[in-house]
This record gives structure tokens, sequence and C-alpha cells, in this order.
């Protein structure tokens, strides 16, 4: 596929050297629906990144749609700092009778600054104003943000390079299958925690993705879990499950943790709980731990009006009952066999993550980047995760119709076996 980079030079000249995402996808996108992405040429391309699971539902869903440019178009409130209005009612008590209710949680919802990180960061200062407690134990492999409090419980070293001074006040253990073999690291966990001298201070938190998205598509076992869940009560820290980019379905369910036996005290959203890419981000808390008090953790864009309006209507829509899950379980059993195919092509290769966050571990980030950037030049947009960037990860949106998922699947398979191909004959 061609493509028409007549404006680039504008980003180039005049946008950050921090840009991203744009470096792999070398056009100009001009507009997007359900699971394509268009760009100024007239390219179509099929979306397997959905702006890193913050579009689960697709792009420009109608009814969410409809309902945004109906709010805007009769004066809706668009900027209500945290007062009340009638938009932010009506997302709160369809939250509570969509999600909240039938699975017996009662936390209650803080809005925070409308980004991931900012809901983290909040995450954490509950746990330490409720416990009196400043450590928190995070995980190998995981990624919570960038932002200061964020970026000390993640574990990625490049991020944590940016830093610029030291990042404290947060302890480092192995995730689940971290050792490799037979190896429990809840083992480790509960030795560090049970020895007064471990070194190890008392925590305020134990914070978890139940699936690590950017650490490489690592999924714990719900026994694991569990035991953490165990291993943080025990220790009198509060169990936070940051479900940013694993939670909203792209698991399977709408927590990841649902149907694992635990219920975390503390549980971060964003990313597509707004349900049209608009930024939003909120913590669920117990109540027993809601201690922040009147502006303690603020932000002048905490609660997006526009967001409120957009997710309740993702809520009433997707989630009312439990068709939406079993239409995930299809097309994760698609995903699931593509990238089956995939590792049979690659000595070595693995299957990681679960549900409709999946990706295969291809032993190298040259490698993966590569069948990547040949996705990409026949029509498909598909991202790399891990370490060493060695997973071809696929986020497509939740909503892609059958065929176009197969469509996207079936130029990823290919890309895979042309790159490795190459690759072989080039070893010879």
């Amino acid at each position: 596929m061609s493509t028409n980079t007549s404006i680039t030079p504008i980003f180039k000249r005049r946008e950050s050297e921090a840009r991203s995402y744009c470096r792999g996808f070398n056009t100009v996108f001009t507009s997007a629906s359900g699971s394509e992405m268009v760009s100024e040429d007239g390219q179509r391309y099929i979306d397997f990144l959905a702006g890193c699971s913050s579009l689960n539902y697709g792009h420009n869903d109608p009814d969410m749609k409809a309902a945004l440019v109906e709010h805007i178009q009769s004066d809706g409130v668009a900027h209500g700092l945290d007062m009340h209005t009638d938009t932010k009612a009506a997302f709160l008590e369809t939250f509570e009778n969509v999600i909240l209710k039938p699975r017996g949680m009662d936390h209650k919802l803080m809005f925070t600054g409308p980004t991931g990180a900012n809901a983290v960061e909040a995450a954490m200062k509950i746990a330490r104003k409720a416990t009196g407690r400043t450590n928190v134990i995070a995980f190998t492999n995981g990624f919570h943000g960038v932002t200061q409090g964020a970026l000390a419980a993640t574990g990625n070293g490049y991020h944590r390079g940016g830093a610029g001074v030291s990042l404290n006040n947060v302890t480092r253990v192995p995730f689940d299958g971290y050792m490799g073999g037979d190896n429990d690291t809840a083992d480790y966990l509960e030795a560090m925690l049970n020895d007064p001298s471990s070194g190890v201070d008392a925590p305020a938190a134990i914070l978890l993705e139940i699936v690590q998205g950017e650490g490489g598509l690592n999924a714990a076992s719900a026994a694991w879990v569990r035991r953490v869940a165990k291993l943080a009560k025990e220790a009198g820290a509060l169990l936070i499950i940051d479900d940013i980019q694993a939670g909203c379905g792209r698991t399977g369910t709408f927590f990841s943790f649902e149907d694992m036996g635990v219920t975390p005290d503390i549980v971060t959203l964003a990313k597509s709980v707004s349900g049209f890419g608009l930024p939003m981000a909120l913590v669920l808390v117990k109540p027993e731990y809601d201690v922040m008090g009147p502006a303690e953790h603020n932000g002048t864009f905490r609660g997006n009006t526009h967001a409120f309006v957009t997710a309740r209507v993702a809520l009433e829509k997707f989630w009312s009952d439990k068709s939406f899950e079993q239409d995930i379980a299809r097309r994760a059993l698609m995903v699931e066999e593509a990238l089956n195919e995939i590792a049979d092509m690659v000595p070595g290769a693995r299957l990681k993550g679960r549900g409709m966050m999946r990706g295969v571990d291809v032993g190298s980030g040259d490698l993966a980047g590569d069948i990547c950037a040949r996705a990409f030049q026949n029509g498909l947009i598909v991202e790399t995760s891990g370490p060493e960037d060695e997973v071809v990860k696929i986020l497509a949106p939740l909503t892609t119709p059958d065929e176009e998922l197969a469509a996207g699947l079936k130029i990823l398979t290919d890309a895979a076996r042309g790159v490795f191909e190459t690759t072989k004959v080039a070893a010879e």
C-alpha cells in the first residue's frame, strides 16, 4: 500500500520527539469508522490497535455519536468540573445498575484527571492515606503510567529512565510466571511479607494488572491472583487492580478479574471507559477506603461531561446482558486460531494474553517489528509489546465484524509468513 505523506513535514518540524505511534504508521489518517481507519490518500486500514484499547467498541459508534451530537446541539454542559450534572447522574446510575450491582460490588466512583496514570496516582494516594503506610508492592513488567508516582510502579527501564529523579516507595516483586518452570512467585511474595528481616516495608497496597498489556501480555492465573489477594489482606494492604487496558471487556468480561474469586479494594479504569475514545478515567474504591477529602486529589478535567454521555450509551448497549460477552468469546477463538498458525511458523514462539487481548511472542523485537511493518504495508494497523517488543499484540475492537476480523488476521499471518521466510533465507 502506498502512503501520501504530503503534510507530514509539519509533524517533523513542530511535533516533539516524544511522538511515538506515528513513527510506525507513516501516513496521515483523516477518518475512521468501526474497525477501519482511512488515510488522506483513500487507503483503508483494518485497525488492530484500537487506540491501545481505548476504542474497544470501534471508531465512531453510531449510537454514542448520536447521543453526543444531541447533547452538544441542545447546549448540554460541556465542562462542569466535578459539579452535579444530569449527564453525570445518568452515568452513575447506569454504572451502578449495569456493572456494580450484578457483580455484587459496592464501590464508590472517584473521577480523576482523564488519564490512566492519573487514576493510578489517585489509587496509590488513597491506599497510602487509608493505611498510613508508604510502600506499594508492584510487579515485574508492570506498566501503570509515566507520571512520577505511577512511573515508580512501572517496570519498564526505558520509561523509568525518563523520570530524571529517583523513583521511590515501591517494592518490585516477580509477576506470575516470571521465574519460569514450576516456581510460584506468590511463595516469594509471602516469604518477603512474613520475614521481618526481608527489608520490605509493610505495604499500603499491592498493585497489579491481571494481564500486563505493555509488559508483553503476561496473564496471571486465577489461583495466583487469589493468593496475592489473600496475602494483601493478611498484610493489611489494599489490593489495587489496574484495569486500564485489560478492562471494559478486553479480556472477555467487563473487569479482567471477574470469575477469579476476588473483589479488589480499588480498581482503576480509563481508556475504553468512555466508550468513544474521549478522555475519561475513574477509580472504584470500597466505601471504607473512600478517604480523600474534598479536592484533595483534584484536576480541572476530573469528569468529562461529553464522556459521561457516551459511556452511558456504551454500558446500556453492550453490557445490559451477556450477548456481548458471547461475541467476544467467539472472536477470541478466531484470534487464537490465527496466532497459533503464526506460532507454528516460528520455532519457540508462544501465545500470550487472554480474550481479545492476545499476542504471539516470536522471541525477537526485530522479527515482531518486521511483521507489524509488513502488515501495515498491506493494510493492517498492529503493534508490538513486551520488554524487547518481542510480542505481536492484537487489540482489535471487540465489535469487529467476523469477516473483517478474519481479513485482518489473514493479513497478519501472511505478513508473518513472508517475514519469517525472508529471515530464514537470509540466515541460510
